[in-house]
């Protein structure tokens, strides 16, 4: 198949696009960032926001996914992003008869949810299935958070870990995550391409729950950077989001303690994805015992 990937220079993009290859398929990803050309496959230099631009990278192409997401950002910019754009990309597929689109959303993506990021991936969700039809076959994906090699969130921890001086102090640390391995979430997208069966939504979480207190104690531990991890009350939390707040790409906002509020994890009884974190993230967090 000839697929067009917007979003697919990323974390999850870069292995997607491995996992493609490797099926045989021929891949475009479409970046704004200008690019040596690869052997393996195309890099389209083309503003994804621009009408123009989108369509013609999507041309004679047999499907197209979206990875394109922002963690952080005002309501304008996650709406922007997540929303809007999603909702452009579905419609420039049924524009130029493209007719398979496969969507990166969230775990508990919710229009009227209780962040800013969960909102606009509800509301991004909801308008792209609402132009799927019988000539476009629309697959959203809502996974929770994703861990790899090269994740930016126990990688970050692990960071954050080595300058604590003994004692870190955690945000958010009841919340509950279910982690899922990148490798079995671009899997999940590579079978989207020829399962016509599969459920037009998919939630995707690791085979274990554990709390964000838990997470960080495995990555103290996995990182040779052992420390005492103390929840930080929210009052305090959010006074240091606020505090954040300046920085160009903050490591915590008050959008990222609402998302928090709910948590990341599967149903009871739900499908897990194979691949436990211990696994793997062991691996590549001890890496940074000497760094």
């Amino acid at each position: 198949m000839k697929i067009t990937i917007f979003g697919g220079s990323g974390f999850v993009g870069r292995v997607l696009v491995q996992k493609l290859l490797a099926a045989g398929h021929s891949v475009r990803v479409v970046s704004r960032k200008a690019a040596l050309q690869p052997t393996a496959y195309e890099i389209t230099n083309a503003d994804p926001y621009d009408p123009e631009q989108r369509r013609a990278c999507m041309r004679n192409q047999d499907a197209v996914i979206n990875l394109i997401g922002i963690l952080q950002g005002n309501e304008a910019a996650f709406y922007r992003a997540h929303a809007t754009l999603a909702e452009n990309l579905a419609q420039a597929c049924l524009d130029e008869s493209v007719p398979l689109f496969l969507h990166m959303s969230a775990l508990h993506a919710d229009p009227q949810g209780v962040s800013m990021y969960l909102r606009s991936k509800g509301m991004g969700a909801e308008r792209v299935h609402a132009l799927a039809s019988e000539r476009l076959r629309v697959v959203s994906f809502h996974p929770s958070v994703i861990f790899g090699t090269e994740d930016n969130f126990l990688n970050q921890f692990a960071t954050l870990l080595r300058y604590s001086p003994g004692m870190m102090m955690l945000p958010g640390a009841k919340a509950r995550f279910a982690p899922v391995y990148v490798g079995d979430v671009a899997d999940a997208f590579v079978r989207a391409l020829d399962d016509a069966t599969m459920r037009p939504r998919i939630n995707l979480c690791g085979p274990q729950d554990y709390s964000l207190q838990e997470l960080v104690e495995l990555t103290a531990h996995w990182s040779g950077h052992k420390r005492l991890v103390v929840p930080m009350p929210n009052i305090m939390a959010r006074v240091v989001a606020s505090m954040m707040s300046v920085l160009p790409n903050p490591p915590l906002s008050h959008d990222n303690l609402d998302s928090m509020r709910i948590d990341s994890v599967c149903a009871s009884g739900e499908a897990r994805q194979p691949t436990a974190l211990e696994t793997i993230a062991p691996t590549y967090l001890a890496a940074k015992k000497l760094t």
